[in-house]
């Protein structure tokens, strides 16, 4: 069902939102499911938001940032509505990544109040963390505050589910929708606010750039702390009228491909880390009932591609680009127009401006405004940043198509200068990707005496050797000096929660490597 991208309908609050997606496609029409296998319907998600909510807002102020610790699953979706229903804002705490930056998102953020679960702390051995946010704030598990719900909430949340709209909170688009923090990858992690606006209009924008099918069921593992699998796993859907189906990890290789057959999954969310792994351990007819696969976060090799369509058949893998900062989506390919090599069309609504970058012809650092781009950056004392004049500087270095098309060249930060030139780090990642398809490479830059920079790659490959690097540089007609010579082989690319490769942890490595070969 394809829509046109009506930037004023999208200026909604996200529980009206619901509300508005629940008149649209039926208030029993099951919206939300997860491991349990206990289907909610619109009418059973907006009333138990509205049951939880009543108790949440019992110990915390309205206008607070709740933290919220919970993998992908009904509970997370439920706590989030929750938080909105009583005008609370919805802090997403990610929980792998490690106890100093959690306690930092706590202190930025000015959370004084967790929620999380007794069986997710277990099964995850987080105890450790636990017991230090409990340092900074009051830690409260779910399971406890569902005892407490009686006869009057029940009621009370029986009434709101047949009236949403007169007991919700008023809270306006404007107001902040939830508080996420970047990935880390390339450094500290920052809080990003963005408006209720901000996600519902990235779902309007989705909507409008693919035909969605309100029949279809959206697979997703991942953490609801990422953007990525905020907005497209759970808010795209349910506001669409897909079937939400969260599922708590994905690194779950074995159980993910034969519980996307059975729950009749029509699109599979990840990254292409995880697509490739579930792709070698699925049995044939596992994957091949999906209509398409979206991956971000970290680029699609074409190993993944072809692995795909070797052993699924007609199963598109559709390549998109975002940034937190932009609620995520900025670009995605289509099913019916799938250009390998580049991250998509850019999304109905969104503006562009490339700035040149001395040294890299061809393309430029993208700045992108739109209405899904953030209110701003978290600034200290809880206070906002807000963005000048409403852009955004991704850092990306990018190159558009004259129809919109984007292909990505790299991170600013992600070129290094080698005797004058400027090299793409994700270019000679590439390089060592196609000489060994099946494992994983990470390229970093260090200061060089004589030629500026020079290029370590770092793989799981035992037994690289910079020789076929250089055969397969000439072979293409790539400049020598984008192949790394140095190489440094571990047993596992450390990788961040959402998949993305951890470059400060590979610099960590290499630091270390070199220090002891020094």
């Amino acid at each position: 069902m394809s829509l046109q991208f009506d930037a004023r309908k999208a200026q909604t609050s996200l529980f009206d939102a619901l509300i508005a997606a629940r008149r649209r496609f039926g208030a029993k029409k099951p919206i939300l499911e997860d491991q349990e296998r206990n289907p909610l319907t619109y009418t059973d998600l907006i009333r138990a938001a509205f049951a939880l909510g009543r108790k949440i807002a019992g110990f915390t102020a309205p206008g607070e940032r709740v933290g919220v610790m919970l993998p992908a699953s009904s509970a997370s979706v439920v706590t989030f509505f929750a938080l909105h229903a009583f005008g609370r804002t919805p802090t997403m705490l990610n929980f792998t990544a490690g106890i100093r930056n959690l306690k930092a998102a706590c202190e930025l953020a000015g959370v004084q109040t967790v929620l999380t679960s007794h069986r997710f702390i277990e099964q995850g051995k987080l105890h450790d963390l636990v017991d230090a946010l409990e340092t900074l704030t009051k830690v409260v598990y779910l399971e406890d505050v569902r005892r407490t719900i009686g006869l009057a909430d029940k009621l009370f949340a029986a009434a709101a589910g047949a009236f949403p709209g007169k007991f919700r909170a008023a809270t306006r688009p404007s107001d902040p929708g939830v508080i996420l923090f970047t990935s880390g990858s390339f450094g500290a992690p920052r809080g990003v606010v963005l408006s209720q606006a901000n996600i519902v209009s990235n779902v309007a924008q989705i909507a409008a750039h693919i035909p969605l099918d309100p029949d279809w069921v959206m697979f997703n593992p991942l953490p609801t702390f990422h953007c990525f699998g905020l907005t497209g796993g759970v808010m795209l859907p349910i506001l669409t009228g897909m079937k939400a189906f969260q599922y708590p990890s994905p690194l779950h290789v074995k159980q993910i491909p034969p519980l996307i057959k059975d729950t009749k999954a029509s699109i599979l969310l990840a990254t292409d880390t995880f697509v490739n792994q579930y792709a070698r351990s699925a049995e044939p007819d596992e994957l091949s009932g999906l209509t398409f696969i979206v991956c971000g976060a970290e680029k699609v090799r074409e190993e993944t591609h072809n692995l795909i369509a070797e052993r699924f058949g007609p199963v598109p893998v559709l390549e998109g680009y975002g940034a937190t900062e932009a609620a995520p989506v900025i670009a995605v390919n289509k099913p019916a127009d799938n250009r390998r090599g580049t991250v998509g069309g850019l999304l109905p609504g969104m503006e562009t401006r490339l700035v040149p970058v001395e040294g890299i012809p061809g393309g430029g650092r993208l700045l992108v405004r739109g209405p899904n781009v953030m209110s701003g950056y978290l600034a200290a004392g809880g206070g906002l940043e807000p963005l000048e004049d409403g852009w955004h500087d991704t850092g990306d270095v990018v190159s558009i198509t004259e129809d919109g098309w984007v292909k990505i060249k790299g991170r600013v930060k992600r070129f290094a200068k080698i005797g004058g030139e400027m090299v793409s780090l994700t270019a000679a990642e590439d390089l060592a990707s196609a000489v060994w398809p099946d494992c994983r490479h990470a390229v970093v830059a260090l200061p060089d005496p004589k030629k500026g920079e020079r290029l370590i790659l770092v793989t799981d490959r035992q037994g690289a050797e910079a020789g076929p690097l250089v055969e397969h540089a000439k072979a293409i007609g790539a400049p020598e000096i984008a192949v790394p010579r140095r190489i440094i082989r571990v047993p596992e690319i450390p990788v961040l929660g959402t998949g993305k490769t951890d470059y400060v942890a590979i610099q960590r490595m290499v630091d270390a490597e070199l220090s002891r070969a020094a």
